[in-house]
């Protein structure tokens, strides 16, 4: 549409922050212990992460499940890596907290008669299948190592 700028967008609408979250969480852990110590604790990582600690502990149970994390109970209780930081991608923290794909199409499906409702699905499924295929190629390159050491830059 000429003469039609480009909108900001708005910053009362906020992104889905969770493999974010879940990277933050993860690379505070590996770091913690680095420093020596064995366990991490929920407040702990929420102080950092600045979030509540039921955040954390809902986060940290999902990357568990999927054997990024452990946690120990009783004494001594806290969370800690699975594997170490070189190890864990951010493909993996995607897959461990993702809900399923980034775009989806209609929930309902639209009018085939249509000539647009027809054709809508197959041509959005192809661009939305390449940005799956770039996204995780992206995120399977880097580490929470690579993540850690350019944090250890920014300080």
């Amino acid at each position: 549409m000429a003469g039609q700028g480009v909108k900001e967008a708005r910053p009362e609408v906020s992104a889905n922050s969770r493999m974010t979250v879940a990277a933050h969480a993860l690379t505070w852990i590996g770091l913690y212990q680095r420093r020596g110590h064995e366990v991490a604790t929920s407040e702990q990582i929420a102080t950092s992460v600045n979030t509540n600690p039921v955040v954390i502990r809902r986060l940290l149970a999902d990357l568990r499940k999927a054997g990024l994390a452990e946690s120990r109970r009783g004494a001594g209780a806290g969370w800690m890596l699975s594997r170490d930081l070189a190890a864990i991608t951010l493909l993996d923290v995607h897959d461990a907290i993702a809900a399923g794909p980034i775009f989806a199409l209609h929930r309902s499906p639209p009018d085939p008669e249509c000539v647009v409702g027809h054709g809508i699905g197959p041509a959005m499924t192809a661009v939305y299948d390449q940005i799956e295929r770039t996204l995780r190629g992206e995120l399977a390159r880097t580490t929470l190592e690579d993540i850690l050491r350019d944090v250890l830059k920014a300080v």
